[in-house]
């Protein structure tokens, strides 16, 4: 978004204190403690240092007996844009923290192509995302246990995996922690920081109350199993600064304990892993080759007990596959020589796709005129630098709301993101009048995509087809969705602003003109996951069993965002440290 050019230009008013504050924050964060040699012998091998990542090392490696490789094929989070949260404008879509993809050409999208960012760097997505902090629902857990067939996945037994690792302003509750809360006797949780926003906007207190008045209830706690509500998000934040996964278990592991079994190679880019076979014929992955940044000859880490795939929904299976893991057809037309068939591997894709709508307002302030005034820009700079307050230290999203887009759901299937600005397309300029927009997404998509490599290269980015909307469901969920948006904004609450809807336009009203016009304007909110699910043993698409290890190879587990079954009801990446939480216990477990 030009936001990011007008909001942050505000950075050339912040006084010099503000400045130190930002260098030593970069200094003091989590990097490689040293150069790799060419072959090296490791317990267990971590493949992406993102989310996942990050608390996977963090755990595995309080064991001091257990030796901890972390490979990241970006570089170290020392980019100051990636701390200041307004930052993500210039992470998203910059080669230094973003792997640049793109979407194929989208039949749901009426043949358009969408940006597509996943974290490049320490950190990972945790270092680019718009930092809400969202369990979902109770039940996409229970349907989880379902669709796994084992009751460990239901809601009661992931809760106390959030827990582990949650650091909640509010303190220790039934459904949040702190540091030093203990849910089962095991260990402390409190390095993963959530905290209010710290700002609020006249124009989305009017839309809470709007949203209110059209029956959708207030809210102070999305994540206590029901979300159905409206307010602010809470967010991950340190005090007005992006609290990402590397600071959160990286920088404590590497900076303050000093763990020597903690390795951690940044620039290096996992081209296949290595895969031998048992004495009883049975394959068995025994660890990675990695391609180091510039050139050099493949750097290979050698796992004695697992390799943990945490590459995402994206580099996860892309992987596998290069490695010979997939559909064999599919990867011997590609010259690579199938080593293990999984055909389920890059299937399942699924994402929330946001449909934006956006209403011009009167008579109050919103971000869109206030960022194009060098006194406004003096004033959002000024905030920030005194009090880390105000639109630098904002999320994408401020205000949120769930509820059903139509009485055929008996639970809230539709999510909303509220912002007090407007523009045309991400990367567009701020629009000339105040207005705020309404995106509103379906939470739990029936259209299924799919991720493939388009070459054995690494270099080569892979082709990602969401099929959003290919489904009657999704696209009667899209129609009704934004005539729910309209409702709320004709509330009395709102009514002093005059909001006049300018995105997608009052000309538009069947069913047809509003499906059609969800593939006009609909876009990602970044959260694919599902592409190596688990599932049942019968399932023949199913990539991972319900303790995450990859059927029919042994010494593989996945452990990300790519083993859901089916997406969560709302933002990804807390539910994603979850999956890691699990994991790690069950790692400790096998190694005895």
């Amino acid at each position: 978004m030009r936001i990011g050019a007008e909001v942050c230009s505000a950075l050339d008013t912040l006084p010099r204190v503000c400045r130190r504050r930002q260098v030593k924050l970069k200094s003091n964060t989590a990097s490689t403690a040293r150069t790799p040699g060419p072959v090296q012998d490791f317990d267990v091998v971590i493949v992406g240092a993102g989310t996942a990542g990050c608390l996977l090392a963090n755990r595995l490696s309080a064991d001091p007996t257990c030796r901890v490789l972390l490979i990241e094929a970006g570089g170290k989070d020392d980019y100051l844009w990636i701390h200041i949260p307004v930052g993500y404008l210039y992470c998203i879509g910059n080669p230094r923290t973003d792997w640049l993809y793109q979407t194929d050409a989208d039949p749901g999208l009426n043949g358009r192509r969408l940006r597509y960012p996943r974290g490049k760097v320490l950190g990972g997505c945790s270092s680019i995302n718009g930092m809400i902090y969202m369990r979902g629902q109770s039940r996409d857990y229970d349907r989880w246990a379902e669709q796994v067939g084992d009751a460990a996945w239901r809601w009661e037994e992931c809760l106390p995996a959030f827990l582990a690792h949650e650091d909640h302003w509010r303190g220790a509750s039934e459904h949040h922690a702190a540091p030093g809360f203990d849910p089962k006797g095991a260990r402390a949780g409190g390095e993963w920081r959530v905290e209010r926003q710290r700002l609020s906007w006249k124009i989305l207190d009017a839309f809470s109350a709007a949203a209110q008045e059209a029956g959708i209830p207030a809210t102070e706690d999305f994540n206590r199993g029901n979300n159905e509500g409206v307010g602010y998000f809470e967010v991950n934040q340190r005090s007005g600064w992006r609290w990402n996964a590397a600071k959160a278990f990286l920088k404590p592991a590497l900076l303050r304990d000093h763990r020597d079994n903690l390795q951690v190679w940044t620039g290096a880019t996992v081209s296949r892993l290595l895969i031998d076979t048992d004495a009883d014929g049975a394959p068995r992955v025994t660890g990675v080759e990695a391609l180091p940044l510039g050139g050099g000859a493949p750097l290979v880490a050698r796992a004695r007990q697992e390799v943990v795939m945490a590459a995402g929904a994206v580099g996860t299976p892309s992987i596998l596959q290069r490695s010979g893991v997939g559909e064999g057809a599919f990867l011997h037309g590609l010259g690579i020589t199938p080593v293990h068939e999984l055909p389920g591997v890059g299937g399942n894709l699924q994402d929330h796709l946001q449909i934006r709508a956006v209403f011009q307002v009167d008579g109050v302030p919103t971000l869109n005129t206030l960022a194009q005034t060098w006194w406004g820009k003096a004033r959002i700079g000024l905030d920030y630098a005194l009090r880390r307050r105000g639109p630098m230290s904002m999320a994408p999203s401020q205000l949120g709301a769930f509820t059903r887009s139509s009485e055929r759901y008996a639970w809230p299937n539709v999510q909303y993101h509220v912002q007090p600005l407007s523009l045309e397309a991400f990367g567009e300029p701020l629009h000339s009048f105040n207005a705020f927009t309404a995106s509103v997404c379906n939470l739990n998509p029936s259209s299924r995509g799919r991720i493939q490599i388009t070459s054995a290269d690494p270099e080569a980015a892979p082709s990602i087809l969401a099929n959003y909307l290919s489904t009657e469901e999704d696209r009667q969920v899209a129609a009704d969705s934004l005539r729910l948006t309209r409702r709320i904004a004709a509330m009395p609450s709102l009514a002093p602003y005059r909001p006049r809807e300018v995105k997608p336009g009052v000309q538009y009203q069947s069913d047809e003109d509003l499906a059609r016009l969800a593939g006009d304007i609909g876009t990602t909110i970044f959260h694919p996951v599902g592409t190596c699910k688990m599932g049942r043993p019968d399932d023949p698409l199913a990539v991972v069993d319900s303790r995450l290890r990859v059927r029919g190879l042994r010494g593989l587990r996945v452990a990300d965002a790519s083993v859901m079954p089916s997406i969560t009801s709302g933002n990804t990446n807390s539910p994603t440290l979850m999956i890691a939480e699990r994991a790690a216990g069950w790692i400790r477990q096998d190694r005895g």
